[in-house]
């Protein structure tokens, strides 16, 4: 039996690159989609297209994450046009590479606001509903530069880092109630960042290629269709970093 037919999920960021194929991915299981975008309109009208094609209800809504105000407006227009939300994806950040002696405050204060603050605004929103329903998935989208460090700087390492440890404290606060909370940690999965970025080369790849968006996105679902698996990190890496 899948326990994800017919049930709603919210993917932050969620036009294109890693979050357009979870919201594909999850359109396969059975899963209507909402699609948050902040910029990239016609990006997700397209990956809405995509997922109506599938025969899943999606919508597009648009909302900065990281505002306390844009995501409480965001939750009630997903729980008034498609029902309340079963599947959380925290995949919304972003990436600011900086060397040391060049990164402000206003650069930490900006990685840690969208990448980390978003996750949690967006957890505790839907927290209520899914408690009350004893039914929920959590996946919060972390990154290899949690685990090793990475090129782009602190700012960015320490807010992904901190996205295992919400991982962490709510999957231990919500393992009796149903609701499941897990991260996947991708590195070098080969969207148009990933291409545009001179430094990522598969050389540093131990498996000898970029990964491919599917191959993330099936970690994701994995952990969105299992009620068995709670608190974990899966590594997307190609081999990158092992646990």
């Amino acid at each position: 039996m899948n326990e994800l037919n017919g049930k709603v999920a919210l993917v932050t960021g969620g036009a294109k690159g890693l979050g357009e194929g979870i919201c594909i991915g999850l359109a396969r299981e059975g899963c209507d989609i909402a699609i948050n975008y902040l910029r990239s309109e016609q990006a997700a009208e397209g990956t809405r297209g995509d997922v109506e094609a599938l025969g899943r209800r999606a919508i597009t809504v648009r909302a900065d994450v990281a505002q306390p105000g844009d995501v409480v407006r965001m939750i009630k227009e997903v729980e008034a046009q498609l029902g309340p939300v079963a599947v959380l994806i925290n995949n919304a950040g972003t990436v600011n590479p900086r060397p040391l002696d060049k990164l402000t405050i206003e650069d930490w204060n900006e990685a840690i606001a969208n990448n980390l603050t978003s996750a949690y605004l967006c957890t505790q929103a839907v927290l209520p509903g899914m408690r009350k329903r004893k039914w929920g998935r959590i996946v919060m989208v972390s990154s290899l530069a949690a685990q090793v460090g990475g090129l782009v700087g602190p700012h960015y390492s320490a807010a992904k880092a901190g996205m295992l440890g919400l991982t962490h404290c709510y999957a231990t606060l919500l393992a009796k109630e149903g609701i499941t909370v897990n991260s996947v940690a991708p590195a070098l999965i080969e969207t148009d960042m990933v291409r545009g970025n001179p430094h990522a080369t598969s050389d540093r790849i131990p498996i000898g290629r970029f990964g491919q968006v599917d191959e993330h996105t099936d970690a994701v679902v994995m952990l969105a269709r299992n009620a068995y698996m709670t608190g974990q990190t899966i590594n997307v890496n190609g081999g990158m970093y092992f646990s």
